[in-house]
């Protein structure tokens, strides 16, 4: 073997130049904004300079554009809501393992719920931000978006009592139901039969978890599975938002994006009201701790959620106000806010309430008292299904839009706004977790006193 001297020397690794500063990539909230807004500009410049024809071939090109990314939500509705509500469930209905915590837990965050929701839909009937439409522009609307004014007369016609609607709620086959839950072929409710099957999937799952843990690892693996898919929608979504926005503002002209302003104003409002009057009541009459001290004391969690936008991010922060800030025992704490981090989502129980009867409005649906008790339902459902991240709520939106009616093209009216109330309303979810854990944790405190 040669000397090691006589090896050949390997070559000067070649001198590295100064290290480039790496590329940041845009913000996906920030890209679908300048997607509304050229989208809005292109259509309103194409409402008045295009027409006839040419305006009609361009349409359709961008109407298909837009459609992908509904389309691709649509297609994972179904296992994304029986997988997200039946372990949402999962985990709020443990209630062998912490008794009277949990049945405190599901009480609050039902009681919470309610409230945030008819707070929502109160709101937007009272001020009604989707009128500022014209008869013109709001019947130009449905005829374009609608699945067929023919086939929803005859629905209305056909509607049901609502005592057998109540009853119809049970599904006698589930399966028939998710089949049909989409184009409204479902023999009975629809969607909201599919989500009382999978609330009750989730409870009977949670009494028998010891011997169902497989079928748990399924739910999950088919709930990571879906929202693997919704994050790929969500990376063309700027694109086919400028096309649904391009296609309404061609049709109808600017005018369609003064609505926008009083939605926003709508959902800040409604949120303001539940996280400043009805928290600080709860906190106040329930917990017996003052309003302003517990709100300096959850503040380290209220900025991180507002940045966020993210419950499950905030969790850990969560979780440290609530140990070192509010003084909770820890083993109620953990187990609230885990929860509450799925299943206590009153912002976005409140958000999806005002967006369908907003986008109702809009479309000039004018929906009867039976319909939006159906949605205050689905609403309260969908906010326990609603996945802890930016965007998880905009499927089961288009769930809640086509279980009455009202067209999920929509959508992308409120798209672009959608990351900016995104940040308000996980600032409410996770405000609402803390509120819940402290009153829990009252509760408790005062049944150990009186035991003793």
């Amino acid at each position: 073997m040669p000397p090691d001297e006589a090896k050949s020397p390997e070559p000067a690794p070649a001198q590295a130049g100064p290290a480039q500063p790496q590329r940041k990539r845009m913000a996906l909230h920030t890209q679908i904004l300048i997607g509304l807004i050229l989208g809005a500009i292109l259509g309103s410049l194409a409402n008045r300079f295009v027409a006839g024809k040419r305006l009609d071939d361009l349409l359709v090109w961008t109407d298909a554009i837009g459609q992908v990314f509904l389309q691709l939500v649509l297609m994972v509705v179904i296992p994304l809501v029986v997988s997200a509500l039946a372990l949402g469930v999962l985990e709020l209905g443990d209630l062998r393992r912490l008794g009277r915590v949990g049945l405190r837990t599901l009480g609050f965050t039902v009681l919470l719920s309610v409230i945030s929701v008819a707070i929502g839909i109160g709101l937007v009937n009272l001020i009604r931000p989707g009128d500022s439409l014209s008869e013109e522009q709001r019947t130009a609307l449905q005829a374009q978006y609608s699945e067929g004014a023919e086939k929803f007369e005859a629905q209305a016609r056909e509607a049901k009592p609502f005592a057998r609607t109540l009853v119809d709620i049970i599904p006698k086959n589930p399966l028939q139901e998710m089949v049909g839950a989409l184009d409204g072929s479902s023999p009975g409710n629809g969607m909201l039969a599919v989500m009382f099957f999978a609330l009750l999937f989730g409870i009977a799952l949670a009494i028998t978890r010891e011997r169902t843990g497989p079928l748990v690892g399924v739910l999950e693996g088919v709930f990571d599975v879906c929202m693997v898919i919704i994050g790929l929608a969500m990376k063309i979504a700027p694109y086919c938002v400028a096309c649904l926005v391009f296609g309404i503002t061609a049709r109808q002209g600017p005018d369609v994006l003064r609505t926008l302003f009083w939605f926003f104003l709508t959902v800040v409002l409604g949120l303001s009201i539940q996280m400043f009057v009805v928290y600080s009541a709860v906190v106040a009459g329930v917990a017996r701790r003052k309003p302003w001290q517990f709100f300096r004391d959850v503040s380290d969690a209220v900025l991180t959620a507002f940045g966020t936008s993210s419950s499950n991010a905030t969790l850990p922060v969560s979780l440290r106000v609530a140990r070192e800030n509010l003084r909770l025992p820890s083993e109620i704490s953990r187990f609230v806010l885990t929860v509450g981090a799925t299943g206590n989502q009153n912002g976005t129980a409140l958000y999806e309430g005002v967006v369908v009867l907003f986008l109702a409005q809009v479309f000039g649906r004018d929906l009867a008292i039976a319909d939006q008790i159906k949605v205050v339902l689905m609403a309260i459902l969908a906010g326990v299904g609603t996945a802890g991240v930016p965007g998880g709520s905009i499927p089961l939106i288009i769930v809640v839009l086509k279980s009455v009616h009202v067209p999920e093209a929509g959508i992308g009216i409120i798209l672009g706004v959608d990351r900016l109330c995104d940040m308000c309303r996980t600032t409410l979810n996770v405000t609402g977790d803390l509120v819940l854990a402290t009153c829990v944790a009252g509760e408790e405190a005062d049944g150990k006193s009186n035991d003793e």
